[in-house]
């Protein structure tokens, strides 16, 4: 599977940069900005996450030979070649020189604000729409869900959804998100060796099926696993599951060895929980950890909670791996300026919708985050570069009659450059970072913001200045429709 190869794309980007090359585009300058208008998960908040990806998409950037070789071969419906061969040379050759300029992995972002920004020539900017979205929705979809999980609970929290996940490369990055979202481990050897990530698994069911008895199926796996035991109870029936595992776990206390723990895989889990823990705390292995899995996310782990489950730790797969109740983010890329010749001044650029969600910002967007004086976030503010910032004001990008002041209170970038010149300028994107990173953010954010159940929304609001110039483009469109129907 080629991944890097940069026909993967979508081919409208392709005979657009032909169309915008034989139309004298070629030194145009743009910039384009990627956002999503609602959160995942019916949630508050939402974790950036995809840019070690975008970086190595930027850094591969290359038309090999055979990729042009096959262009050359696709022809139109009426069966002449479809790209020029001109173009195609061009391509050859082709270098991005872009900018990219995005949030730190693991940082809180919102809706309507500028995720990643894009500036560079305009070929540049339309040829890397599709990798940056596919990269960029995905990852930051899975690194939500991520967070959500594991912020319900304070039991560390196991990814295992490979085997369920959207191909081999779809779980190969689910996982590297949902560690970054705040799980402590993956089943997915191969993401632990490339991205660095702790691994955990024991056995599975058909290990207990293998042997003549349940028992007979513990004590061999405790004596070729004795520092890695923890045994599924749930084969035939958890009751004597547990018996059995209580008499491996003495057996193990006589050899110097432990019982790790214990997991239940199916059946009522609450009342299987309480049963484990009252079991194991009687027979005097109030150490060994109790696991739970079976389809969970983090509605059905705060039930269990609050059905007052005896849990330690979870194991979540399907339902992470493959963002089960919202399969895409949904963020768009789209473009806020443009330069046509390199004499010309930037012209601000928007869609505009009879949607007024799906109403786009123009500009050199930047975003300004505000805090507390105890640290924690109030807000964001969202500029033109062009204009410049009036002030500490934000007008809502819906009612332009709310204004929120945030003079006096503590405020920084949100994005930061991740690309210049179409170099990676991060030299190393480390996980563990970024998990830390999510904890810090996920405790800056109010409660409000952070609940499941109907959270706040968290304030994202226009400098007047670029909300001026948005309604000042909107009211010339009107005018020249009016002017137009005149005619």
């Amino acid at each position: 599977m080629q991944t890097e190869s940069m026909l993967l794309n979508d081919l409208y980007q392709l005979t657009m940069a032909e169309g915008y090359w034989k139309n004298g585009f070629v030194d145009a300058q743009a910039s384009f900005y990627m956002h999503f208008r609602n959160n995942p998960f019916q949630g508050g908040y939402t974790i950036a996450c995809g840019m070690e990806h975008l970086s190595e998409i930027a850094r591969n950037f290359q038309f090999t030979d055979d990729d042009v070789d096959y262009l050359k071969t696709l022809k139109t419906a009426t069966g002449e070649d479809l790209f020029d061969r001109g173009f195609l040379e061009f391509l050859r050759s082709y270098k991005l020189t872009l900018d990219i300029d995005a949030p730190l992995e693991g940082s809180a972002v919102f809706p309507i604000e500028p995720v990643v920004r894009v500036v560079g020539p305009l070929i540049d900017c339309q040829l890397i729409e599709t990798p940056l979205l596919n990269a960029i929705n995905f990852e930051t979809l899975i690194a939500t869900k991520a967070a959500r999980v594991c912020h319900c609970t304070d039991g560390a929290v196991a990814e295992f959804g490979l085997r369920r996940a959207q191909g081999p490369n779809g779980g190969l990055l689910a996982s590297r998100a949902s560690f970054i979202g705040g799980c402590a481990s993956t089943s997915n050897v191969l993401a632990g060796k490339m991205f660095n990530i702790p691994v955990s698994g024991t056995h599975a069911h058909a290990w207990v099926q293998a042997f003549d008895t349940e028992l007979e199926a513990f004590r061999a796996f405790a004596s070729a696993m004795p520092h890695n035991t923890i045994l599924l109870v749930d084969t035939y029936d958890i009751e004597e599951g547990l018996k059995n595992a209580i008499i491996v776990g003495k057996e193990m206390e006589e050899r110097g060895e432990r019982l790790i723990g214990i997991r239940i895989d199916s059946g009522d889990l609450a009342w299987g929980s309480k049963l484990a823990r009252k079991m194991l705390d009687e027979a005097g292995l109030d150490y060994v950890k109790v696991t739970l899995t079976n389809d969970l996310d983090e509605h059905l782990m705060v039930s269990l909670k609050e059905q007052g489950a005896r849990v330690d730790s979870w194991g979540i797969g399907t339902k992470l791996a493959v963002a089960y109740d919202q399969p895409a983010l949904g963020g768009v890329y789209k473009m806020s300026a443009i330069k046509k010749t390199p004499d010309s001044n930037w012209e601000p650029k928007l869609k505009i919708s009879a949607q007024i969600a799906k109403r786009t910002l123009p500009g050199l967007l930047d975003v300004k985050r505000y805090s507390d004086d105890s640290g924690n976030y109030i807000g964001d503010l969202v500029y033109d570069q062009l204009l410049g910032l009036s002030g500490d004001l934000a007008v809502d990008p819906f009612d332009l009659a709310q204004v929120e002041d945030f003079s006096g209170f503590e405020s920084k970038q949100l994005l930061v450059p991740l690309v210049r010149g179409g170099e990676p300028v991060i030299d190393s994107f480390d996980a563990h970072e970024a998990r830390d990173r999510v904890a810090v953010e996920l405790s800056r954010l109010d409660s409000s913001y952070t609940r499941f159940l109907n959270p706040a929304p968290y304030s994202v609001g226009l400098d007047p200045a670029l909300s001026d110039s948005r309604t000042n483009l909107i009211n010339e469109h009107k005018k020249d429709k009016k002017r137009k129907l005149k005619n």
